[in-house]
């Protein structure tokens, strides 16, 4: 007996979820070590080099400084616009050394899931006591 198409769809739905949020605990893990070897204070390059060799240690494909161009009036444009880190080409990992984050940095990772057009994306501030308080997990169309 063969599965309905809908339940086909719905199974290979969850699986992409499941497989997404697998990547994500790995993602925020890797940070979690960086940030206890490392501690807060350091610059945003210094994270994102280390958390890049940690996951390539989980043997996940990481791409560093990944070019978002911007598509306006029919045209797609370099406008300058870099993603930290684009782990398995699904999330999108934007870093910070801050001493907060604020709204406009929430709003930044929405757009760059858009214009990527990624389904998840995670903003880390490193500068913090405590990283599990500045990871923010955003979703876009999952």
């Amino acid at each position: 007996m063969n599965a309905s198409p809908q339940r086909a769809q719905r199974t290979q739905r969850t699986q992409r979820i499941d497989r997404i949020n697998d990547l994500s605990g790995q993602i925020i893990h890797a940070a979690m070590d960086v940030h206890s070897a490392l501690g807060p204070g350091l610059l945003e390059s210094a994270y994102a080099t280390c958390l890049s060799h940690a996951l390539n240690k989980l043997a996940l494909h990481v791409q560093q400084q990944v070019a978002l161009p911007v598509f306006y009036d029919g045209l797609k444009l370099d406008a300058g616009y870099r993603i930290d880190l684009l782990v398995e080409n699904t999330v999108i990992v934007e870093l910070k050394s801050l001493e907060r984050l604020l709204p406009v940095h929430q709003a930044q990772l929405l757009t760059y899931l858009k214009l990527a057009e990624k389904p998840l994306g995670l903003l880390i501030n490193f500068n913090t006591t405590h990283l599990r308080d500045g990871i923010k997990r955003m979703v876009h169309k999952l």
